[in-house]
């Protein structure tokens, strides 16, 4: 039995839209919505779904706590995590599980990423075109809101500690030949719409990344030792631009959102703070 988890908090808006994906089939599989911290409607919206959806409702708002209490409410495998905020239907689920029973060698898959533009700044549009083109983006299981994994790819991500970046880490946890990007399936991942809610994005990602650089150059053995990273270099943006030398805008978008997520993650590295959420309101509009 495929079972999924879904870590919620504060999703009222926009959680009922998942599970209504999710539900077009019959049998559906066993989802667990574990509701952490929440001061809103997103429990009574899960539940009202009917006896397809499980409801676990716990008072610490921490994602990382959610999906280990989601593990332990879920009945089966393979096991998809999959963000409240994000749309993905029972069909792509299907194509996820149907990937990872097939492909012994395959321990994690994600599915195709969709980002739909429309209604989002000028500056939004332009960072995102850019974005999806650069291959650790394309490669990679992050920033998608889905990640599922067979029963040993979940040993793996289980040993992983609480990181803010938790998809990147999941991501970086496996080998290119562990971890596939199954395109067939698709997931529906709703942008921010102003320049300030992307910035907050970024700035998270900044600071979460900074977090998981920090674990695994404490993990890392040896002197010199490498680890595994998805961060872009100016030679990415170089090769993007010598490809299509019209992406030259976005690419100063791009560069600009960055400096800027940079500079505003400062104080939070510097003191290390890894738990404050710069949570983007404008893509949870319902």
């Amino acid at each position: 039995m495929t079972s999924i988890v879904i870590p919620a908090h504060n999703e009222g808006r926009v959680i009922g839209r998942l599970l209504d994906a999710l539900l077009t089939e019959a049998p559906g599989p066993d989802i667990v919505v574990v509701c952490n911290g929440c001061t809103d409607d997103t429990a009574a919206v899960a539940g009202a779904r009917g006896p397809g959806v499980r409801v676990v409702e716990i008072p610490t708002p921490s994602k990382h706590t959610a999906l280990r209490v989601g593990d332990e409410h879920a009945r089966g495998f393979p096991r998809l995590y999959v963000d409240a905020d994000v749309v993905v239907g029972a069909a792509d689920v299907r194509a996820l599980a149907e990937a990872l029973a097939t492909s012994p060698d395959l321990l994690a898959a994600a599915p195709g990423r969709d980002i739909p533009l429309a209604g989002c700044a000028w500056p939004v549009r332009a960072y995102y075109r850019v974005w999806q083109l650069l291959p650790a983006v394309r490669e990679g299981l992050f920033g998608r809101g889905v990640i599922a994994v067979s029963e040993p790819g979940h040993a793996r991500l289980a040993a992983l500690p609480p990181l803010m970046a938790d998809d990147l880490a999941a991501s970086l946890a496996f080998a290119p030949g562990e971890r596939r990007v199954v395109e067939s399936a698709r997931v529906v991942v709703l942008p921010p719409r102003t320049w300030g809610d992307l910035i907050k994005r970024r700035v998270r990602a900044a600071t979460s990344s900074a977090e998981l650089e920090r674990f695994q150059a404490g993990r890392a053995s040896g002197p010199g030792a490498s680890v595994p990273s998805a961060r872009t270099g100016t030679g990415d943006l170089r090769a993007l631009l010598r490809a299509q030398p019209r992406l030259l805008p976005g690419v100063a978008v791009f560069v600009v959102a960055a400096l800027a997520a940079r500079r505003g993650a400062r104080r939070a590295i510097r003191t290390g703070d890894f738990s404050t959420w710069l949570r983007d309101e404008s893509s949870r509009q319902g």
